[in-house]
């Protein structure tokens, strides 16, 4: 699909955050926090993909921010709907997975672009 790896992670991370919100929708009527969590972590890859057409550094680097930011978040409302019964341990392990490792790349930018500013 693409030859940034970021950019591939984060979209199917958002393919699975998309897939979960469906089920906590379908199985437990739930509007409230899964809306959240589809808004934080389907938000990672939509600034992942405003970085790689950043007009400046500091522009490249802000956008990244935004999504390290929101995969923290992410994390935040995974752990809320696994510790609320919302979603399987399952599909917490799987998620805060993919979570994790594109918020580990996320970060690892950060600290190279962020160096004696």
């Amino acid at each position: 699909m693409n030859e940034n790896p970021l950019a591939e992670k984060s979209y199917l991370l958002a393919l699975k955050i998309v897939g979960v919100y469906k089920k906590i929708i379908a199985n437990h009527k739930e509007y409230i926090l899964s809306k959240q969590l589809l808004r934080s972590g389907t938000s990672i890859g939509a600034n992942v993909a405003e970085a790689n057409g950043a007009i400046s550094k500091a522009d490249f680097s802000a956008k990244i921010s935004i999504a390290y930011k929101e995969s923290l978040e992410t994390k935040y409302w995974v752990k809320l709907l696994r510790d609320s019964d919302y979603i399987s341990d399952e599909d917490f392990n799987d998620l805060f997975l993919a979570i994790d490792e594109v918020s580990k790349i996320l970060f690892s930018i950060l600290k190279k672009t962020r160096i004696n500013k």
